[in-house]
């Protein structure tokens, strides 16, 4: 499916968040707190939103992604890994930093993809997580609902595959609540996890470090 949707990914992600989406990865980025020339894997990577921005900011930058399609259709991608990412092949404590975009919905494992990135940094090492949610407050979520579960699969009808984006709003059934996932970072061997909700909800965000 993400093999299909690559050519056109990164357009209909511009179109649905307004580009607020390239405003919030580089929040992301920065609240790594990771000096210039870090090593930092971004897990499942796509067409590498968040890989460039790594890469902007000083970082040196790996992408791994399970479609072959979405790594072949991405430019300034210097290193591309097609990889699973609940078993990467990488060695343990080997990066600075890990970053991943909206897709820990999309892992068939989320505890194992998190007891990974956890593997592979270093102690210490920096992960910083975003990720869809939902708006409390009444009109915003209302409006919300609308937009994501109406409008984007008729953009991406328009623009993409229909399935696809039908399935990416439907996907977030699969999400566990916020405070589950910051348990869950804290089995895998994560402290001081740090959740915020981005422009009143419409995103999310987890900060945490790798213990010691």
């Amino acid at each position: 499916m993400f093999d299909a949707i690559a050519s056109r990914y990164e357009l209909v992600n511009k179109l649905m968040t307004f580009g607020l989406d390239a405003r919030w990865r580089r929040r992301a980025v920065s609240d790594l707190r990771l000096p210039p020339k870090s090593v930092v894997l971004d897990i499942a990577a796509g067409t590498g939103d968040f890989t460039r921005e790594l890469e902007r900011q000083g970082h040196s930058a790996v992408a791994t992604d399970l479609s072959y399609g979405m790594l072949a259709a991405g430019r300034a991608m210097p290193e591309r890994v097609q990889a699973d990412a609940a078993s990467l092949p990488f060695r343990s404590a080997s990066f600075d930093g890990v970053t991943c975009g909206y897709a820990l919905r999309n892992f068939t494992d989320l505890a194992a993809t998190l007891d990974e990135m956890a593997r592979v940094l270093r102690a210490g090492g920096r992960l910083s997580l975003l990720e869809v949610a939902e708006p409390r407050s009444g009109l915003w979520r209302a409006g919300f609902r609308f937009w994501f579960r109406r409008v984007v699969p008729f953009i991406g009808s328009l623009l993409s595959d229909r399935a696809a984006y039908r399935y990416l709003p439907q996907s977030t059934a699969y999400l566990p609540e916020s405070d589950e996932i910051a348990r869950m970072l804290n089995r895998s061997g994560f402290s001081a996890v740090n959740h915020r909700r981005v422009m009143g909800g419409l995103s999310q965000q987890f900060i945490a470090t790798r213990t010691s």
